[in-house]
């Protein structure tokens, strides 16, 4: 099997999540023979190519962060200068973001699911997980703490064409935090997660307070 991929990030490789989860699950894909072509939206100079891709292959996957439910504007400005296909094509996508739990992409696996049908292509479901954010940010031990799982499920991809297995739904993790976890993290995201974003937004030359509203 021959898959073509689109990193649909609108970041650029180095600091792409999402092409930190494709190096992992490109791996695993690739154990038994599968081969693949990946493509990269943050880069404008490769639009045509990928249109060209888009037509001539029959197994698509877009890799994609959904950022508080709303996918990239860049992506969906690319996707809308494609010509649906009119064959036996079918497109999967693995859906990621920073929210842990799986209810939090839903909505965006709903739209995807409808989105297959309107390029012309057969559904060959979602893979969704989040707890993503920061990859770039991590090295070493943390960053493949987090990014190795997905070479088990490129494992799965590459023997089954799609994300129907029950591994692949496992795989997203909780749907929804039980009442305690959800009162810790709160706590945790209101103290020291904050003093993180606050320090992080100085050492990027932010001078704002994070919570500036100027048009209110």
């Amino acid at each position: 099997m021959h898959v073509m991929i689109i990193n649909g990030s609108p970041r650029v490789k180095q600091y792409s999540n999402t092409d930190k989860i494709l190096e992992k699950f490109t791996a695993g894909m690739s154990e038994n023979g599968t081969t693949f072509e990946q493509y990269e939206i943050s880069d404008r100079k490769q639009w045509d190519k990928i249109r060209e891709a888009f037509d001539k292959n029959e197994n698509i996957l877009i890799a994609l962060p959904l950022y508080v439910e709303c996918i990239p504007g860049l992506l969906m400005e690319f996707l809308e200068s494609l010509t649906p296909k009119k064959d036996d094509s079918k497109i999967a996508f693995i859906l990621q973001s920073g929210f842990a739990e799986g209810i939090q992409l839903r909505c965006g696996e709903s739209y995807l699911k409808m989105l297959a049908g309107r390029l012309g292509c057969r559904y060959a479901g979602t893979l969704v997980k989040g707890d993503n954010f920061g990859i770039r940010l991590l090295e070493g031990a943390q960053r493949e703490k987090i990014t190795d799982p997905y070479t088990e499920m490129g494992r799965e991809f590459a023997v089954k064409g799609d994300f129907s297995s029950d591994e692949c739904r496992k795989f997203t993790g909780p749907e929804v935090f039980p009442p305690f976890v959800r009162a810790v993290l709160g706590l945790v995201f209101m103290t020291v997660a904050k003093r993180s974003f606050k320090k992080a937004a100085a050492s990027w030359g932010c001078t704002r307070p994070l919570d500036y509203r100027p048009y209110n």
